[in-house]
């Protein structure tokens, strides 16, 4: 037996109090005589022998309550055979990501509920100068009731990251390995293998306390998109949402309702195995510009918590086409579709504001190409616009080519020799069906049907994506990336002798389908609230604005000033600390709504399949003795576990109880009382 606060065994001395006051009570008496005995009768009431065993128990129950209550201030122990963690602080890592809020097995509320109780009664498992670091939020060091102050105050965090992440960032601040660390988590399996324990420390001392959740299902959206990325005005498109079941139990019936704005607008049902999902595909009508703020919800208990998927919807604005050319060719092509906005300018403007505007800019045998119009075309594909080219047949300007190219990154260009006699055409190869350029344009099309021709005039070495080859192999229009835009670059003029190309069927849907992938949404449909960062595509026009340059995020009262920064018409924003809460927040500047933005809970969150103690154990391995699994439940915290092996088994209560019983058996013996029985001689006469 060892003691914590052994010094209070000076109290001992204090047994002699007691000694004293029996001594002093048990004084010798004197014989007193007296002269007339006439009247004494003799009357045997209680021995002294009676008397004298009283007061040696009461003198007993004296000295037990004394040293009981020594021992109680002096703390004994016995001491366990793994021995005790020696440090001053002890580090606790606390899960509070949105999967803990499923229900406990081992007690009533949630795993996050049933976390803060035991976290709680941690200190109980230590000395009072113990330290507390909780992690990874609380970075300093806290008393006993400054640590249960701050556990109290935990909440469901969103944008938490998984237990892995959250691992590796306790290392970082960490006592010198030298803390005992304590992780209270349902470790889940998806973000938690044994890869992770090859990342952690091997000297300190962990103790792992899984908690288990009930067994259950939990229906959730995986995840939503349209086929089509033109979302046109009052014209019906497809929606397709896909339900998972991140539980362990099978739901026959589980119904989703669909929301646009406020209104419902679609309601089904359907069944979802456990770890199994289901595709539904809803046809639903914008009847609204602007950002639609749409959201899903679906009944499904007692996992409650991802049970409404936020995200939004938007009409496809016009896609701005402009000309660089000395006529308007394709006026016709483009300028009776509503989708597209068409202009022409010459290749001598200066007046570079339509580029800046654009999406798709169609540089068509320009005859010469101005320092300025380089620049202005260079900055609006760095911006993420794109741009066609279209080589011209002039031999005067294949230096302003030559030196275009390079500084869009293509590289250097090598032009073609023609015949004296003329171009001649060769014909174009049949597009790879594997092609995702033309998706849906050879759909029921002949594939023996005649292809273009053209004869090229200039070769590329930097390899693109290709879109279009020609049957000797050489490439006719591909596309490269250059900054945040695209550049495509046909080999040969539209113009007659050199191509047929725009009298083939294939024109329209090629030139079509360049002018669909220039367009670029400005936000996502939804996003995380654990990702790092956001990017945004600010809308045209808004680079040269004038006054506050702060954005901020807004929902409700709420009000978020992110990390940010500008880099051409893109927008970075750190997702803010304190942003835990799903749903909607409204991007702002100088008062202006630009955006609408959705946030949800991270989906991985919504697999609920963990480890069970056997397993972990089985994961972690008879190689790591410094990892320790504590199960809980069964009657047993986890600070009472945590003494039983590393500091001991305590006795003060014990001590507590034996200080009480003989208080108690103090207060019988002096209240108890022996009935005189008197017993009368008879005298003879």
């Amino acid at each position: 037996m060892a003691f914590i606060y052994p010094w209070f065994l000076v109290g001992l001395a204090a047994v002699a109090i007691p000694i004293a006051i029996h001594l002093f009570e048990l004084r010798r008496p004197q014989r007193v005589l007296f002269s007339n005995v006439e009247f004494i009768r003799e009357v045997r009431l209680v021995t002294a022998r009676q008397r004298r065993l009283k007061h040696w128990l009461v003198l007993l129950c004296r000295i037990g309550l004394v040293g009981f209550l020594t021992l109680l201030f002096a703390q004994p122990f016995i001491p366990a055979p793994q021995g005790e963690d020696q440090a001053g602080v002890v580090e606790v890592l606390l899960d509070d990501t949105p999967s803990m809020m499923q229900l406990a097995a081992q007690a009533e509320g949630s795993l996050l509920d049933y976390a803060v109780q035991q976290a709680t009664e941690l200190p109980l498992a230590f000395p009072t100068t113990t330290r507390y670091l909780l992690l990874p939020e609380l970075r300093k060091p806290l008393s006993s009731a400054e640590y249960r102050n701050a556990v109290n105050q935990i909440q469901i965090d969103g944008q938490k990251g998984n237990l892995l992440g959250l691992l590796a960032s306790t290392q970082q601040t960490s006592q010198q390995g030298k803390s005992p660390l304590f992780i209270f988590s349902d470790f889940q399996k998806k973000d938690f293998s044994a890869r992770a324990f090859a990342e952690l420390d091997t000297t300190r001392q962990m103790f792992m306390v899984p908690l288990v959740g009930q067994r259950k299902a939990n229906v959730f959206v995986d995840s939503v998109w349209v086929n089509d990325a033109f979302i046109r005005l009052n014209t019906d498109v497809d929606l397709n949402i896909r339900l998972r079941n991140g539980g362990t139990l099978d739901v026959a019936e589980c119904q989703a309702k669909l929301f646009i704005g406020k209104q419902q607008v679609a309601v089904f049902r359907g069944k979802v195995l456990a770890q199994q999902a289901t595709t539904t595909r809803v046809r639903v009508r914008l009847a609204e510009t602007g950002v639609q703020a749409c959201h899903v919800e679906i009944d499904d208990f007692p996992v409650d918590f991802d049970n409404t998927y936020f995200f939004t919807l938007q009409p496809a604005s016009q896609i701005s086409v402009v000309e660089v050319a000395a006529d308007d060719q394709l006026k016709r092509l483009y300028g009776n579709e509503p989708l597209f906005t068409y202009q022409q300018v010459g290749p001598q403007t200066t007046d570079y504001r339509t580029l800046a505007q654009a999406n798709l800019i169609i540089l068509r045998e320009a005859s010469a190409l101005s320092v300025g119009m380089q620049q202005n075309l260079r900055n609006a594909v760095q911006q993420g616009a794109t741009l066609v080219v279209v080589p011209s047949a002039l031999n005067n300007n294949r230096g302003e080519y030559a030196t275009f190219f390079r500084e869009l990154g293509i590289g250097p260009l090598q032009w073609l020799q023609q015949p004296s006699a003329g171009p001649v055409l060769q014909e174009v190869a049949m597009p790879s069906t594997q092609n995702t350029f033309f998706r849906d344009v050879f759909a029921g099309i002949n594939r023996q049907a005649a292809m273009p021709k053209a004869a090229p005039v200039l070769r590329w070495a930097r390899s693109g994506t290709e879109v279009l080859r020609m049957r000797g192999g050489e490439e006719y229009l591909a596309g490269f990336s250059s900054g945040l835009g695209t550049v495509y670059v046909f080999a040969a003029p539209f113009s007659v002798p050199y191509s047929d190309f725009t009298q083939h069927a294939l024109f329209v849907p090629v030139m079509y389908r360049l002018a669909m992938l220039s367009y670029q949404q400005e936000q996502q449909p939804a996003y995380r609230l654990n990702q790092q960062s956001i990017a945004l595509r600010l809308p045209k026009g808004l680079d040269g604005e004038e006054g506050e340059a702060v954005y901020r995020l807004i929902q409700d009262s709420l009000v978020f000033i992110p990390a940010q920064r500008r880099q051409g018409g893109v927008l970075y924003l750190d997702v803010p600390l304190g942003m835990q809460k799903p749903g909607f927040y409204t991007l702002q500047h100088n008062g202006q709504t630009l955006a609408t933005l959705a946030f949800n809970f991270d989906k991985h969150e919504s697999d609920l399949r963990s480890y069970t103690v056997a397993e972990l154990k089985q994961l972690i391995g008879p190689n790591r003795p410094n990892v320790h699994v504590y199960e809980t439940g069964e009657g047993q915290t986890v600070a009472a576990r945590y003494k039983a092996t590393r500091v001991g088994v305590s006795l003060w209560r014990y001590c507590l109880w034996g200080a009480l019983a003989c208080l108690l058996l103090e207060g019988i013996l002096l209240r108890w009382k022996r009935r005189a029985v008197p017993e009368v001689e008879s005298l003879a006469a």
